[in-house]
């Protein structure tokens, strides 16, 4: 949806740009609409976000929490909160219940067909014990799994979820992430299931939309009491359609697993968080957020420093302008998302009380992509507000939702889930989970332009957001 020269003339000539509506009908006042296309305009040019993501992804690298490079990161993000005029900066601890070793993960066909597998260990799987064998049962799905009555039909088998994310077909109308969240079924969940059923392991093939022969890790929801603990494996894509094929020759297929992989005790992380103080004080703030936490496949750069870049630098880039915004502006740097939103619940559990304080979240963990839709998550009264000062990112190649249905991404979606105002989003893929949890989410990921783009949206809506005053749960 692009506005023509022209139109935008007009409106610039125009002393407020104001949208029809009800009682909280937008009207922005021209100084601050100028501004805002002016700051629009100047972070397509600006490589900020970009290098925070080369900054973080070769000084620090993985970031799985519990680990050297979890310590790292919190001090850069710090630092550079402090180094790019942040106002003020801090962290705040929370402790998780387990941490946990990766170790080494190997597997290999023993029989009819001997071949090497590549595999990755699933987040806190415990190990095998030394080479686990054992013939493989297929379940073409999660819901084949849980199919299979309790008890031990799966004894000394390991049993294998073959489902595809990247062949899954929504339901029309469905969401494209749809078959994600099909695939992190068995990813979280089945090794319970499995075991349940008698099984000795579980590998699923990686949820992912890649053929690389790279497995994709992720976690798991945890182990439960009285259910035996097994291992949990991803086999890369191409060797999960290669045990696939063997297993359609109607003969046994023999696995040998072996993962080092162990669960250790509590650990302590924490949230960080950067604060470009608005004229009015500190008492309310908008939240841009992302997660400071990584998988240790790779180094982190699209799951999520493209998301700590672009939320960092687009306030950063409101803090620069020579007047500041009226309101506060917070980044949130969440600590193990990864695990299950633990960082999140943590904070929301520590500021239970200023919760109202909050005014407008939004959040970037889909990668660097453009963004090509926004949806609104607001109250009814303020839905033209926010219709109004879409158009100002508009000329990015940006869609408008009627939706008004946003809670959030990923962390954010627990504060909008609170009561939180919030906005989505919505974003390019750029073949993120090609990448997504694999040694493949590397810098070179990073398209510049597409990350510029990205920066722009979130910082005109969020100078127009601070500097307006709309109360958006209205």
């Amino acid at each position: 949806m692009r506005r023509s020269a022209f139109a935008l003339a007009l409106f610039l000539l125009s002393p407020v740009f104001s949208f029809a509506g009800g009682p909280a009908a937008a009207v922005i006042p021209q100084p601050v609409a100028e501004q805002a296309e002016l700051l629009r305009e100047g972070a397509l040019r600006d490589n900020l976000s970009v290098a925070l993501v080369e900054s973080i992804t070769t000084e620090v690298g993985p970031r799985r929490i519990g680990t050297a490079g979890d310590e790292r990161a919190r001090a850069w993000a710090l630092d550079k909160f402090i180094e790019l005029g942040f106002d003020r900066a801090w962290s705040e601890e929370f402790t998780v219940p387990h941490g946990w070793i990766r170790g080494e993960a190997s597997a290999a066909i023993v029989a009819p067909y001997p071949q090497r597998l590549v595999v990755t260990a699933l987040g806190y799987s415990v190990g095998t014990g030394g080479d686990l064998v054992g013939d493989v049962v297929e379940f073409a799905t999660f819901d084949d799994l849980l199919a299979v009555p309790e008890g031990n039909s799966l004894k000394g088998k390991i049993a294998f979820v073959s489902f595809s994310m990247a062949d899954y077909v929504p339901p029309p109308g469905g969401s494209p992430m749809a078959g994600y969240g099909q695939g992190t079924r068995a990813r979280g969940r089945g090794h319970v299931v499995a075991a349940k059923r008698g099984a000795e392991a579980i590998v699923i093939r990686s949820v992912g939309t890649d053929n690389n022969r790279l497995a994709h890790t992720g976690s798991g929801y945890g182990y439960q009491d009285g259910v035996r603990k097994i291992p949990a494996a991803a086999l890369s894509a191409p060797d999960a359609i290669l045990l696939q094929n063997m297993l359609k020759r109607g003969k046994p297929v023999t696995l040998k697993l072996n993962l080092t992989s162990e669960i250790t005790g509590p650990v302590t992380t924490a949230n960080v968080i950067g604060e470009i103080t608005g004229r009015e004080g500190s008492d309310k703030y908008l939240v841009l957020g992302a997660h400071l936490d990584s998988w240790d496949e790779g180094t982190g750069a699209i799951d999520d420093g493209a998301g700590v870049g672009s939320m960092m630098a687009a306030a950063a880039i409101i803090g620069r302008l020579k007047k500041r915004p009226r309101r506060s502006i917070r980044v949130l740097l969440f600590g193990g998302e990864e695990i299950g939103l633990t960082g999140v619940r943590a904070y929301a559990e520590q500021h239970a009380d200023d919760m109202p304080a909050q005014l407008l979240g939004a959040e970037v963990d889909s990668g660097g992509g453009r963004v090509n839709t926004l949806v609104s998550g607001v109250g009814e009264q303020s839905v033209p507000a926010v219709r109004a000062m879409y158009e100002l990112i508009a000329p990015l190649g940006i869609e408008w939702s009627d939706a008004n249905d946003a809670k959030g991404d990923s962390d954010m979606s627990v504060l909008g889930g609170a009561g939180m105002p919030a906005l989505s989003f919505e974003q390019n893929s750029n073949n993120y989970f090609h990448y997504h949890h694999t040694p493949n989410d590397t810098f070179d990921k990073i398209i510049p332009e597409d990350m510029r783009y990205l920066t722009a949206a979130y910082a005109t809506m969020f100078y127009l957001a601070a500097e307006l005053d709309i109360d958006f749960r209205q």
